[in-house]
């Protein structure tokens, strides 16, 4: 007997005339769309609604609040109860309409009506309205929901459990479905975030800033952000206190390492406290720097600087000497170098700026300033190369030579000019983003310097 006969004979059976039939199923197929916007809206709503905030609303003991984060806590078993519900309606409401237009129309005729009446009505209301209300209103939808999901969960156990354990093994055969057991944040989304914050005016510029530059932190070595040993101020185990309060007072720091023999032998540093009170009121008039010293920490240019910071934090001091891989000293570091890789450069008096805008698109920089933050000031992308991290020294790689002041170089639709150059150091150069990209004349008048090394 075919399907549509079947439906006919119902009606007898039940004892129920046709016209009851049909609204009891009317009735059916609109509680099933109610569950089937039910199921969707879920979806959208329990995936969109990030962890974090879950747990804050837990704490705050919001109503829901924990519902949502139980569910939460097996993201995969939730996705699996959403969609054996949402299936099962969805059949369901096939197989009905199909039974109910085979009273009026042949088999072929209601099966072909159902399936294009159900799919219309299921994509305008159990899909595209929900999941549209669930996006405006995720957080809210996601608390009201939890409790009702939750017991949809215990009433389809069998098939939960089931449809679980069989998607797991198909994964495990397919290598798929890692990403929703692992859901969260990447490093790049959060960036991401932060710009559209910036745009959206809910961060402030400089905000934005210190939050790029707390990014970097972690990616950033000793060797990057340390004084180079040319800049290096230093006093000699001979000298006496007088002499070191003076190299403190000349160079403007507080801590002043002191070597022995040479400066790739610091053995310790005095700060200019320590040394003004042993000179002004110290009892003994006999007393080195060797009395004054406090250890301090040698690392190599690879160390990375949150790593540094911390065993800064620990040891209590408060400048560091870099070495290279040959065990001679490369630079120093002090706390208020790292600290100003988040917050930005701490000037003092007429400390010039590092970066200074001459306009849109041209900036002066002193030499020492790193090429990812020209980048940065520029929107450019000048690469960093193995042996260089600083704007003079990519000027220097692109030269292949020492470098003579108002020379100028380019790459692609970038101008460097050495602006101010100290015997071999340059000292200041400018920076120039030009509109046009590089032509093959510019790139002839360049063919007597290196190619940059990437």
């Amino acid at each position: 007997m075919g399907a549509a006969a079947l439906l006919a004979t119902t009606p007898a059976v039940l004892g129920l005339d046709t016209p009851t039939i049909t609204a009891v199923g009317v009735v059916a197929l609109v509680v099933l769309m109610g569950l089937s916007a039910f199921f969707s809206s879920s979806e959208l709503a329990m995936f969109s609604l990030a962890r974090h905030r879950v747990e804050s609303l837990a704490e705050e003991g919001v109503p829901g609040a924990q519902a949502v984060a139980d569910l939460k806590a097996d993201p995969h078993r939730l996705l699996i109860t959403i969609l054996v519900g949402n299936n099962l309606v969805n059949i369901a409401m096939s197989s009905i309409a199909t039974g109910l237009l085979g009273f009026y129309l042949s088999q072929g005729q209601a099966v072909i009506a159902a399936t294009f009446g159900v799919t219309a009505l299921v994509l305008l209301f159990g899909e595209s309205a929900p999941k549209s209300y669930a996006v405006e209103n995720s957080e809210t939808w996601a608390l009201r929901i939890a409790g009702p999901l939750k017991w949809c969960e215990r009433f389809l156990l069998p098939l939960v459990v089931t449809f679980d354990h069989l998607t797991r093994i198909v994964n495990s055969l397919t290598g798929g479905g890692a990403a929703i057991e692992s859901s969260y944040v990447s490093r790049d989304e959060i960036q991401e975030m932060i710009r559209t914050g910036e745009r959206e005016g809910v961060i402030e510029e400089d905000e934005r800033e210190m939050l790029q530059r707390i990014f970097r932190f972690n990616n950033t070595i000793a060797k990057e952000v340390m004084t180079p040993r040319l800049d290096v101020d230093a006093a000699s185990t001979d000298a006496s206190l007088e002499e070191a309060i003076q190299t403190c007072v000349r160079s403007g720091h507080e801590l002043l390492p002191v070597y022995e023999g040479s400066l790739d032998n610091v053995v310790g540093i005095v700060s200019l406290r320590d040394l003004v009170r042993q000179h002004q009121y110290g009892e003994s008039d006999a007393a080195t720097l060797d009395d004054l010293m406090e250890p301090t920490l040698h690392v190599p240019e690879s160390k990375n600087v949150n790593e540094l910071l911390q065993e800064m934090q620990e040891e209590r001091v408060g400048l560091v000497v870099v070495l290279d891989e040959f065990g001679t000293t490369e630079g120093l570091i002090t706390t208020e170098d790292l600290i100003e890789e988040i917050v930005g450069e701490i000037l003092e008096g007429e400390e010039e700026r590092p970066v200074t805008f001459v306009d849109d698109d041209t900036v002066i920089v002193r030499g020492e300033v790193n090429v990812d933050e020209v980048n940065e000031a520029l929107g450019i992308e000048l690469p960093e190369g193995e042996e260089f991290e600083t704007i003079a020294g990519f000027i220097f790689n692109r030269a292949g030579r020492l470098v003579e002041v108002g020379e100028t170089f380019r790459y692609e639709n970038v101008e460097l000019r050495a602006e101010q150059v100290e015997n071999t150091r340059i000292m200041k150069a400018r920076v120039t983003k030009l509109d046009e990209e590089v032509t093959p004349e510019s790139a002839e008048a360049d063919d007597d310097a290196e190619s940059l090394e990437n």
